[in-house]
């Protein structure tokens, strides 16, 4: 190994989120309690737990989807690159291109598939037919859906399977080029090899990308996970290494839950 690859191998990772004493409020129910949290770049972060535990919540807070509820308060601070995310002077929209959000549900929209893709790309005054094609296709290799249907671009997205449908909407969020990924149960309802395939695309994008996902389940967050944070009653109890916190997890709450004795 080259003196640059040891150099590179002992780097730490950089703080690519930094989440400092963070509440937020849905009028008067407190949904998250002072959360401390730094996700680093390219690593998969799960944030698990019992549902209404917060942690869709967390999640669209970083990239302000939950400015669209209304009645809604935070204090605290989120960091994205070291710029606070809720500064008067970010675009909200340039940062929804920088994080981009896949929910739980497949949206394809009512056309092909390769127009799907374009859809973010073409509203952002890309025109070129050669370079969205170079988008299109990069985007869905990303997503490990290339190969499934490159002899079927121009039919309708939703004669796609679930699981197809699925990776579709992760490659529409890649064709804008984020920096964070973000995953609301990108799993939920889909068959075992729909979810292995979507498993191994997240594994592979996190050489380029941040991952943060709300897991289907324990099980699917320790497949996956570099890292991860337990969530309960709106509170971050416990973050640690995907080994640790799911083998040896130091608080008692946790080691319950992921042994299945609540939840």
């Amino acid at each position: 190994m080259s003196a640059i690859g040891v150099e590179r191998e002992l780097m730490p990772q950089q703080d690519k989120i930094v989440i400092q004493d963070f509440n937020f409020h849905y009028s008067a129910l407190h949904a998250l309690h002072h959360i401390h949290l730094k996700i680093k770049s390219n690593e998969i972060f799960s944030l698990f737990g019992p549902s209404m535990s917060g942690k869709t919540t967390l999640l669209k807070s970083l990239n302000r989807l939950t400015d669209l509820i209304f009645g809604v308060q935070h204090t605290g601070m989120i960091f994205l690159d070291r710029e606070d995310i809720y500064g008067p002077e970010v675009d909200v929209t340039q940062l929804r291109r920088r994080v981009g959000m896949v929910f739980d549900l497949p949206t394809p929209l009512r056309m092909s598939t390769f127009d799907n893709v374009a859809y973010g790309p073409r509203l952002g005054g890309i025109k070129d037919k050669k370079r969205l094609t170079e988008i299109v296709q990069k985007a869905l290799q990303s997503a490990v859906l290339w190969e499934e249907v490159k002899d079927r671009l121009h039919t309708s997205a939703l004669r796609l399977s679930g699981g197809q449908q699925q990776r579709l909407c992760i490659a529409r969020v890649l064709a804008l080029e984020p920096e964070v990924l973000l995953l609301d149960e990108p799993c939920s309802g889909l068959d075992p090899i729909s979810t292995l395939k979507i498993e191994e695309s997240l594994i592979e994008l996190k050489k380029e990308y941040t991952i943060v996902i709300v897991p289907h389940n324990v099980q699917q967050a320790s497949r996956i996970s570099d890292r991860a944070g337990f969530f309960l009653s709106g509170e971050l109890i416990e973050v640690g290494t995907a080994y640790q916190v799911f083998t040896k997890p130091k608080d008692k709450r946790t080691e319950d839950y992921v042994t299945g004795k609540f939840g």
